[in-house]
């Protein structure tokens, strides 16, 4: 790169969490960001197009020339099609540009894929671990593997919030995987319990029974922001919780409660495509959960 706070970056995979860093890079000052995604080739691709054209980014023609000359490509794909974006790259790379590889998928999984790019880039480990927005590129971040310490000046300079949790590539994608049978599975815990309730008409009953326990928590808050995050991205999480199983396998766990969440996160992203269900995503629980039960039959 010429200069190390002016790298020139490729996006592989241009859906919500590439849009939000990209566009935040580049209010940060990068100027050269290109742009890559399957979806681009297809009607449904427009959308991702349009978001690029109005932060500025160059929108590719393919994934080799979205990552010529690049110096650092950051891989935001979907969990199912993270090895096989790295496969479609490595045949274009040259002068070893570094690889974040930010997918959502099991330590097993990462490993597998900085050994596809040993040679062609500098795979680095990298986890999200808070919702991309509003913070976009400042989201907080784990960073892992051989690499890591080395980029990590790079990404300090564009004023990404970073840690460095190990040299070994798959520590942060382990931290997330697992944080994640918490995060995720909280989720679907609300959504059951209170769906219950709800068709119970007992609504408030066990809202009060759970705050006698958990005084500390907003129930109704709760209920409301997790039953809004399935509804708008419970497929997406579906496939994040898959891995977050297969993470509990390597570890020679029976993911028996993350199973459950995988269910529960995808038949809420499916019911959320629903126009009676996303038309009561900016009201309160009382309303989603209604709208829930009437698509339920």
């Amino acid at each position: 790169m010429t200069r190390r706070n002016t790298p020139r970056i490729a996006f592989i995979g241009f859906g919500e969490a590439g849009q939000a860093i990209a566009s935040g890079l580049r209010d940060e000052g990068v100027t050269d960001i290109a742009a890559w995604d399957i979806l681009f080739l297809k009607p449904e691709g427009d959308k991702l197009k349009a978001a690029g054209t109005k932060a500025g980014i160059r929108l590719a023609t393919s994934a080799a020339d979205a990552v010529a000359d690049s110096d650092v490509i950051i891989a935001t794909v979907t969990a199912a099609s993270s090895l096989e974006a790295a496969q479609s790259i490595v045949p274009h790379l040259s002068g070893n540009p570094y690889y974040l590889d930010i997918n959502s998928v099991s330590p097993g999984r990462k490993i597998a894929t900085a050994e596809l790019l040993v040679g062609k880039a500098r795979y680095v480990d990298v986890a999200v671990i808070a919702p991309i927005h509003p913070k976009r590129h400042r989201t907080p971040l784990l960073i892992a593997g051989p690499h890591a310490e080395a980029i990590a000046p790079l990404l300090s300079e564009l004023t990404m919030q970073l840690k460095i949790v190990s040299d070994v590539t798959g520590k942060a994608a382990a931290i997330k995987m697992i944080r994640s049978v918490m995060i995720k599975g909280i989720e679907a815990l609300t959504y059951e319990c209170f769906l219950a309730a709800e068709r119970a008409d007992l609504l408030e009953e066990v809202t009060v029974s759970l705050k006698n326990n958990y005084p500390g928590i907003d129930w109704q808050e709760t209920a409301t922001y997790n039953l809004e995050r399935m509804a708008s991205h419970g497929e997406r999480r579906a496939a994040e919780m898959e891995e977050s199983a297969a993470t509990l396998r390597e570890l020679g766990l029976e993911p028996l409660m993350a199973e459950g969440t995988v269910a529960h996160q995808r038949a809420m992203g499916r019911l959320g495509k629903t126009d009676a269900v996303r038309a009561t995503l900016d009201k309160d629980r009382a309303a989603i959960l209604a709208a829930i039960s009437r698509a339920q039959g």
